[in-house]
């Protein structure tokens, strides 16, 4: 269940040599205790998911979801998402995820947030033409930064016609325990989707 350690990474390698070689494949970064990892392997078994998580807890928590659904279409990197990325072919990602990240408000923090020119850079070579990322956030100082680094890129569109496009989630975005956490608290959450151009 796990990403082997080294060398390319594609659907053949991740999930067997009777592997479709084009099966589509999507990354979620930094997937927290796994509830929407989980979900999304549930509801698509025929992609094949590759989450990333520094944080032990939460790679313990995204095997207990995997195991109570069986889903076998998963696999688990334990470390940074650049790192996956980096040994991913280039357009082989359909869709990426990066759900409530560590916001990281202060200003002079802001170089550690992955929305920023060198990660998405790399991600945006990773996506397909015609890839969705996925990003959610309940903190302001996220959304806007969110916004303000897209739009200043010309490889990726953002999916809205609408205020509703962003303030209600997708029905094919499951919820996960950080949005939930936040509505607890009175916050906004915001759900962006854009298109690798």
């Amino acid at each position: 269940m796990s990403v082997p350690a080294a060398g390319l990474l594609d659907a053949v390698t991740l999930f067997g040599p009777n592997t479709d070689p084009g099966r589509p494949l999507w990354l979620e970064i930094g997937f927290g205790a796994g509830e929407h990892l989980a979900a999304q392997a549930a509801a698509n078994p025929d992609v094949g998911l590759i989450g990333a998580e520094p944080f032990l807890n939460g790679v313990v928590g995204a095997l207990g979801h995997l195991a109570a659904g069986g889903q076998s279409n998963v696999r688990l990197h334990m470390g940074d998402a650049l790192d996956v990325l980096d040994r991913l072919p280039d357009a082989s990602l359909s869709r990426a995820f990066l759900l409530h990240p560590d916001p990281w408000p202060k200003a002079r923090h802001a170089k550690r947030r992955f929305v920023n020119p060198g990660p998405l850079d790399l991600l945006a070579a990773k996506l397909a033409p015609g890839a969705e990322l996925r990003i959610g956030t309940d903190h302001p100082v996220y959304c806007r930064w969110t916004l303000m680094q897209i739009a200043a890129r010309r490889d990726f569109a953002w999916l809205a016609a609408s205020r509703a496009d962003w303030e209600n989630r997708p029905a094919d975005w499951p919820a996960t325990r950080y949005e939930a956490k936040a509505r607890r608290q009175g916050h906004e959450v915001w759900y962006f989707r854009f298109r690798r151009i």
